[in-house]
């Protein structure tokens, strides 16, 4: 894909930068003319000349990596890429119908069909692009990957900065309804001083970032790199926020701990103890004394597994570069796949237009994971989890978490937490709130009880700070 960046590319930034690296350019130079002596008094061969490349091409990785610089970002795709994806949709090869009258199966033929055909006929990626380029994106290197990130200030003063983490099937296409509520609280029944600064950054290997050529992107660093990104903007006192992967990123910077981090707030905690993940990872009974509440919870959870809910999650960390490839060269494909995820389990595909997320911005979340081939680099982040849960409080490291931490849950979530089981989890829990109405994306679904949740749950944080 062809996205036009404001910025210098490495090269040309490197023709700048004289004095930096001057040493690799003078060890190329004599790598270049050793090779070339030794070529012509031994008579071998050598490609000289490809060797003093690999020397500069190591000084522009290191240049790259140690580039601090921030750099305005625009989304420009070329209309010949929107033409090849609405010709592979129209092309589209489709399997018999289910055998089922429900989802049991996965995503339901004549339902998928319908929207794959607005996608190719009516759907219009533009109004989108649109969207993202009224809104200022930037890229910045962090550990040798390009992260792309909107960056919104508020217009009133003594905002606090949010640093904010979407997830898979996601992308900060599920978050843009929040910038307004949470940047101008007042046009939305809020007040001045409740206002935030929102930053919004692509996952590394999703969307407009860079894709990690190596292994190692966890969510411990990638935590790490949203540190690294907020002290560049300048912020030394901010909060984070997260759901599905944001969590355990989120979750990940509550542990570590950085400099001005105040605190977090999560909306799919990692809360199940370890007595009751034991025995869900069996198909066993309950554990006894479990209260109503927690009972129930159980049993939801039993349900889920039992209908493996979760297979999505089980392939996804073992193997994502298989999948990788039937969702990049399908977009029929790609769509079944993302909207196989249970966050999706309710969607109506478009058949409310009053309700969020609409069918054209499903597809918009769709066709970005399309135009920036990130399926497979996207899901490699399951397999640099390592199959650990994220909605266990152990395997979370839960009760190393400092910093003071809100939950706010949604009665449609996937997993639906008691407070019982956070407040053993979380030992500085500030905030727990359940709200009536909203579930797995839940800034995309509701976003105004989404902004009003995060001004409510930090409310003590800027008192304090």
């Amino acid at each position: 894909m062809a996205v036009k960046e404001i910025a210098m590319n490495p090269l040309e930034r490197l023709r700048l930068r004289v004095s930096f690296g001057g040493g690799l350019v003078v060890v190329a130079a004599i790598v270049l003319s050793v090779s070339s002596m030794f070529a012509a008094r031994s008579g071998v061969v050598l490609h000289a000349a490809s060797i003093a490349g690999a020397a500069l091409a190591a000084l522009a990785r290191e240049a790259e990596s140690n580039d601090t610089a921030i750099r305005p970002f625009r989304v420009n795709v070329p209309k010949a890429e929107l033409d090849d994806l609405r010709r592979r949709v129209l092309a589209t090869r489709w399997p018999d119908k289910e055998t089922v009258s429900d989802q049991s199966q996965g995503v339901q033929l004549a339902k998928l069909q319908e929207l794959v055909r607005y996608w190719g006929t009516g759907y219009d990626w533009r109004k989108v692009e649109a969207k993202l380029n009224a809104l200022p994106q930037f890229t910045t290197n962090i550990d040798g990957v390009d992260i792309h990130f909107i960056h919104v200030r508020s217009r009133h003063t003594n905002a606090l900065p949010v640093i904010v983490t979407h997830g898979w099937p996601g992308s900060i296409i599920e978050q843009l309804k929040i910038i307004g509520p949470l940047t101008d609280p007042t046009a939305y029944g809020g007040k001045a001083e409740e206002a935030f600064d929102v930053v919004i950054p692509s996952l590394p290997g999703y969307g407009f970032s860079g894709k990690p050529a190596g292994a190692g992107w966890d969510p411990d660093h990638i935590a790490r790199a949203w540190a690294e990104l907020m002290e560049r903007l300048g912020y030394t006192r901010y909060v984070a926020q997260g759901g599905d992967w944001g969590t355990p990123i989120s979750s990940a910077m509550g542990r570590q701990a950085p400099a001005g981090l105040l605190g977090i707030h999560i909306n799919l905690p990692a809360t199940i103890p370890n007595d009751v993940a034991a025995a869900l990872a069996v198909g066993g009974p309950a554990p006894a004394g479990l209260s109503d509440q927690e009972r129930a919870v159980f049993d939801a959870l039993d349900a889920y597994m039992k209908k493996n809910s979760s297979a999505y999650f089980t392939m996804l960390t073992a193997r994502p570069q298989t999948i990788g490839y039937g969702a990049t060269d399908s977009p029929a494909g790609l769509a079944a796949w993302i909207l196989v995820h249970p966050g999706f389990a309710q969607w109506s595909y478009g058949a409310y237009p009053e309700k969020s997320p609409t069918k054209d911005d499903v597809l918009d979340n769709i066709t970005l994971y399309w135009l920036t081939n990130t399926a497979a680099s996207a899901a490699r982040l399951y397999w640099e989890n390592g199959g650990r849960s994220v909605t266990g409080s152990s395997a979370q490291k839960t009760t190393d978490i400092s910093v003071p931490v809100a939950i706010t849950v949604f009665p449609e979530d996937v997993y639906r937490a008691p407070e019982t089981w956070a407040r053993r989890a979380y030992h500085n829990l500030i905030y727990f709130h359940k709200v009536d109405k909203g579930g797995h994306f839940a800034a995309w679904e509701q976003p105004e009880l989404f902004a009003d949740e995060l001004r409510t749950a930090f409310r003590s944080l800027r008192e304090v700070h």
